[in-house]
């Protein structure tokens, strides 16, 4: 595991396409539910009516709405949260930052956005929720950093191109 964040093998690009399959992980993961508890298939015609189609079905359970809504929701938090992880990425690329911190911060988010993604799905409680909020934070905290320290070194020395 340590080979990921040496200073040789920039991989921090590589967690972008993979940050943005566990965006739309939960949403897979919520039809696959309820095409399950509802014996219905998913309807791709209108798929920004499925928290609404879900709602008013008579035939899930609240305990299995719920799981399918918060999934929802970890799916519309990821893809609101991805341009600005691709943008830090980008920019650290383009700073030319020290690989060993550009891949530990790349990774570091990808991390928090599994545990997210798993935490929103079972969260039933105040403690659950406020661990995904700090979860949350803690991702938003490794894109800042990243700009942050891009912002530093192109300030310090600007770009050679």
């Amino acid at each position: 595991m340590a080979s990921l964040f040496n200073t040789t093998s920039n991989i921090s690009l590589y967690t972008v396409p993979f940050a943005w399959a566990l965006c739309l992980a939960p949403r897979v993961y919520a039809t696959q539910l309820y095409e399950k508890a509802s014996s219905r298939q998913f309807d791709n015609r209108e798929p920004r009516s499925f928290t609404k189609m879900v709602m008013e079905n008579q035939s899930i359970d609240s305990a299995t709405k719920g799981r399918i809504i918060r999934a929802e929701s970890a799916q519309q938090n990821g893809f609101e949260n991805i341009g600005f992880f691709a943008t830090a990425v980008v920019a650290g690329n383009l700073a030319r930052l020290d690989t060993t911190w550009l891949n530990t911060l790349s990774v570091g988010y990808v991390i928090s956005r599994i545990l997210y993604n798993l935490i929103y799905l079972n969260n039933t409680t105040a403690g659950l929720a406020t661990t995904r909020t700090v979860t949350y934070i803690s991702g938003i905290g490794m894109i800042w950093t990243i700009f942050i320290m891009a912002g530093n070194k192109l300030r310090s020395s600007p770009w050679e191109i």
